[in-house]
């Protein structure tokens, strides 16, 4: 690979680059596949196991997900409500307002001209291992496994930098987000949206932005499943803060009107106006962990069997202290060993070598944060199968 073709990759487009795209040229002389400026990055053939294929919804396969701690493009899960939007660079603009001093007109190439930053945090759907949910009695929607989490690079500008631009006017408390799909519920069209508390958007922990206005992904332009051109990217915060195929940022003294932050995205365990009302929108991801391989009813040697999987700290700053695994019900515990860097808004990999019997039906694993909170054995069960963090069992045959 030449020089500049390196630093192509590793840096992101250039401002031209962008605009050749916008006319169906991409950088490399490719015509597009398509009527809009496709990234080189969304010819990668994802490798997932695909739930619905409009709106996709797709996530990794477990023994894939754990081969990288930044996870590969082909193994990230999708999460999707409406189709990929079709995107003209030439037209295209993310638009402020709201209670702002100065409304903004904002191109891509005005966003890279901007200072830029980066991130690596871990994104998870609230509705990760909602099957085992449905297990205890069925709930509706996307039925993910373990697979719907992910752990990737971000570059972009720092949302706190374009709302100072912007200027906020005094009374201002959430940001909303709102995207250029399109969501068709009952009768209704709309965009996928939600919001974030102001004091979350202007955050700036340990470096890390409170919330990213995302061009990159990997070093790579945004692929069309993960939002390109521009996306939303929210560290600690469920999926669904990180809205996709940016349009719209508001500021405001309210929450989003959004059915996704509004109506949606809330743990009720009583289908009553009240409960739903009473709960409030999901902000912050919980602790979670999983074992990803040995996959369930694999077939195991008695002696020492090598487990491998993932653990996630809460979305509020923590980190991993220990992850623990058990091959006989959870009577005795034996610490495994993390691997890969362990710093907050990021899962991390972890593996153990772990006696088995012939004794042995299952394997569990539990976490631990920095705080010394203790992933729960049990979680009540709720009406759309949200947030289950309870501890992960894997059945296995030991022979």
């Amino acid at each position: 690979m030449r020089t500049e073709q390196r630093d192509r990759v590793t840096d992101g487009w250039s401002r031209r680059e962008w605009l050749q795209a916008a006319a169906g040229l991409t950088a490399t002389g490719v015509l597009g596949r398509s009527s809009w400026a496709q990234p080189v990055v969304a010819d990668v053939e994802k490798q997932l196991v695909v739930h619905t294929t409009v709106p996709h919804n797709a996530e990794a396969a477990l023994n894939d997900l754990v081969g990288h701690w930044l996870t590969p493009v082909e193994h990230f899960f999708v999460r999707s409500h409406a189709p990929v939007p079709e995107v003209d660079l030439a037209t295209f603009r993310v638009s402020v307002e709201g209670m702002v001093e100065q409304p903004l007109e904002l191109s891509v190439g005005d966003l890279q001209e901007m200072p830029q930053t980066g991130t690596i945090a871990t994104l998870t759907c609230a509705g990760n291992r909602r099957s085992e949910h449905s297990a205890v009695r069925t709930v509706a929607g996307v039925q993910w496994k373990e697979g719907a989490i992910g752990n990737a690079q971000w570059g972009g500008v720092r949302l706190a930098d374009v709302l100072k631009r912007a200027g906020i006017k005094p009374g201002a408390k959430h940001i909303w987000f709102e995207s250029i799909d399109q969501v068709k519920k009952g009768d209704d069209t709309f965009g996928f949206g939600g919001s974030i508390p102001i004091e979350k958007a202007m955050a700036d922990h340990d470096g890390v932005p409170g919330a990213l206005v995302t061009l990159r992904m990997n070093d790579q332009p945004l692929p069309p499943d993960h939002g390109y051109p521009v996306r939303m990217v929210v560290p600690g915060y469920v999926g669904a803060r990180s809205v996709k195929w940016l349009g719209r940022i508001v500021v405001s003294d309210q929450p989003s009107p959004n059915h996704y932050l509004a109506g949606a995205y809330r743990v009720v365990t009583e289908n009553t106006p009240l409960a739903w009302v009473e709960s409030g929108p999901i902000y912050n991801y919980i602790m979670n962990s999983a074992i990803c391989d040995p996959t369930a009813e694999a077939e195991l040697r008695a002696g020492r069997a090598t487990v491998r999987g993932y653990a996630l700290p809460p979305g509020n700053g923590r980190t991993i202290s220990k992850v623990e695994v058990s091959g006989d019900d959870g009577k005795t515990w034996q610490a495994a060993n993390i691997t890969g860097q362990n710093v907050p808004y990021c899962w991390v990999l972890w593996q153990a070598s772990l006696p088995v019997t012939s004794a042995t039906s299952e394997l569990i694993v539990r976490a631990t944060d920095s705080e010394g909170l203790v992933q729960p054995q049990t979680v009540p069960w709720n009406l759309k199968g949200y947030m289950f963090n309870a501890w992960h069992h894997v059945p296995v045959n030991v022979t």
